[in-house]
């Protein structure tokens, strides 16, 4: 097991499985796309990558998957006929945890220079960066390490993309296990993005306590008025902690990801690209 120091996490724990998808090229990439593109011309300490962020995505994401499925914080029948730990299925339990957290590291992979700057504009109809992170999860230049690590492709596919973005058919587990890496409201991604781009930015608009989030997360059962499925949810005792992190992502957005002059370095990156770019678009070639 290897650590590497995080000014988020502390630390950062990996193991020989997730260290050869990092030693790899299509992760290594991430090393040198910002991830608030040009942000830094305003918060000159927002330089950080997505490469560091994926690596917060997979310890968050590894920390609520070992709260949600500990036996003693499932409460439903129905939950626990699903969460494989609750099953006393050691092996499926261990085989989910490894694609969760291979998936989290994966999550970004199609990301284009600048991160989400006119990602729209520069992209083929029809693409998007997590069309892209599909295209790189499945290349031939990562199938050997899925194999080499027992793993599905598709599984680790699904899990970081979710089922809007990736049109494979979706288990009520699987759609739990990419809840807790890409969900809307809970999941590590934006955990992880509102902690480190505060941080960085040196504003304090993106913090709230994530420890007592994450230790009052549950997986709630299906019900007839709420959901058709098994989603994440939260003790009454993380209801603050829930309540401090759409504050914090209220403000990131008003005050730092929509201000004004940011936006506007977006905007003469996209015209530039544009120009500069064959055909004025990225290419989508793998």
């Amino acid at each position: 097991m290897g650590e590497i120091r995080d000014p988020i996490h502390v630390f950062v724990h990996f193991g020989p499985d997730e260290a050869s998808i990092i030693a790899s090229r299509p992760f290594q990439r991430l090393r040198y796309i910002h991830q608030l593109a040009l942000t830094y011309l305003v918060y000159p300490g927002a330089t950080h990558r997505r490469f560091e962020h994926s690596l917060g995505v997979m310890e968050v994401a590894s920390r609520i998957y070992d709260v949600v499925t500990s036996p003693q914080n499932i409460y439903h029948n129905s939950v626990r006929d699903i969460v494989p730990r609750a099953r006393g299925d050691a092996r499926a339990h261990e085989y989910w945890a490894q694609a969760l957290r291979c998936a989290a590291l994966c999550h970004d992979l199609g990301h284009l220079p600048f991160s989400h700057a006119a990602e729209r504009e520069l992209l083929p109809a029809g693409w998007d960066h997590e069309r892209l992170s599909y295209e790189l999860i499945m290349c031939e230049e990562l199938n050997p390490l899925w194999k080499k690590l027992k793993i599905q492709a598709e599984d680790v596919a699904k899990l970081a993309l979710g089922p809007k973005k990736c049109k494979l058919e979706f288990s009520d587990w699987e759609t739990i296990l990419s809840e807790i890496i890409v969900g809307d409201v809970f999941g590590a991604d934006r955990i992880d993005y509102l902690l480190r781009d505060s941080y960085h930015a040196g504003v304090s608009y993106g913090r709230f306590d994530h420890y007592r989030l994450i230790d009052t997360l549950r997986i709630l059962p299906a019900s007839e008025e709420d959901s058709r499925e098994p989603a994440l949810g939260i003790q009454r005792g993380g209801l603050e902690s829930a309540e401090s992190l759409l504050w914090a992502r209220y403000f990131m957005y008003t005050q730092l990801y929509f201000h004004p002059t940011r936006r506007i370095y977006d905007m003469h990156l996209m015209q530039f690209l544009k120009e500069w770019l064959p055909n004025g678009q990225f290419s989508t070639a793998i």
